[in-house]
């Protein structure tokens, strides 16, 4: 699965990982926000990595959260999906809007493999400084540079580059700062 290549996500170690990530995800998602402290741990067993200063407002979603990568000052608002069946390496200072979703995982345009029920990934990374608009979708594969804005309900589904704001459906480059 992270190597890219064609898996079954009912694999039995990938379902006892999802269900682990579901137990934590409710344990999060039913905290209150004076549970901070609470909070913290629960990412802490959730997330590959996390930085210092991480603050995401429930509900929060992911499929295993082993393969989130997170460095300091992260703030994920209000109902982030983040499909980690690849890893998702999101920068310092990074600002996520709310209803973003974060995808890794596609299925296999050929018909006959799809039916097949395997599925593919490739992995995201999100750079330093990243502000990332409400509602925005981040398809498999992409990184996103450092110092870069991605507008409201943008479809991001190839590379955009440092130091730009970008926006649309497929996103593209607005400016350079």
């Amino acid at each position: 699965m992270l190597a890219g290549e064609l898996y079954l996500s009912e694999d039995a170690e990938l379902v006892a990982e999802s269900q682990r990530a579901s137990r934590l995800l409710q344990m999060y998602n039913s905290t209150t926000a004076e549970q901070q402290q609470q909070r913290q741990q629960i990412l802490q067993d959730l997330f590959a990595e996390i930085g210092e200063k991480i603050k995401i407002i429930p509900p929060f979603h992911c499929d295993y959260g082993g393969n989130i990568y997170a460095g300091n000052n992260l703030y994920i608002n209000y109902g982030c999906v983040i499909l980690d069946c690849n890893t998702v390496h999101i920068g310092e200072n990074v600002l996520i809007a709310p209803y973003v979703q974060i995808y890794t995982a596609y299925h296999p345009t050929d018909p006959e493999t799809r039916l097949t029920g395997r599925e593919l990934t490739a992995p995201i990374k999100i750079g330093n400084n990243v502000w990332i608009g409400g509602g925005v979708i981040i398809c498999p594969g992409v990184t996103i540079g450092d110092n870069t804005t991605i507008g409201a309900g943008s479809v991001v589904i190839k590379d955009i580059p440092a130091n730009v704001v970008a926006a649309g459906n497929p996103c593209h480059i607005i400016r350079h700062l």
